[in-house]
C-alpha cells in the first residue's frame, strides 16, 4: 500500500464527513480500505512470522510453526 492510496483513503473519508460520497466514491473508498486492511493483515503475518518463543527448557519454538493459516 503506497502513500498514494493511503492519501486518498483519507481525502475520501474527509469528504464523506464534509459533503457526502457518490456511490463512485463509495465503491472506491471501500475498495481502498480492503486493500489497506490486507496490507496491514499480510504485515503483522510476516512479522509475527519472524518471531520466536525461547521456551523455559530452552528449545526454541518459532510462530511460524504454529501458524494454522500458514501453507505447508
Amino acid at each position: 500500500m503506497d502513500a498514494a492510496k493511503i492519501a486518498r483513503i483519507n481525502e475520501l473519508y474527509h469528504k464523506s464527513k464534509a459533503e457526502g460520497l457518490t456511490d463512485a466514491e463509495k465503491k472506491e473508498q471501500q475498495q481502498l480500505r480492503q486493500e489497506y486492511i490486507f496490507a496491514v493483515k499480510n504485515n503483522l503475518r510476516s512479522t509475527l512470522n519472524n518471531i520466536d518463543i525461547k521456551e523455559k527448557d530452552g528449545s526454541i519454538t518459532r510462530l511460524q510453526d504454529l501458524d494454522p493459516t500458514r501453507k505447508a
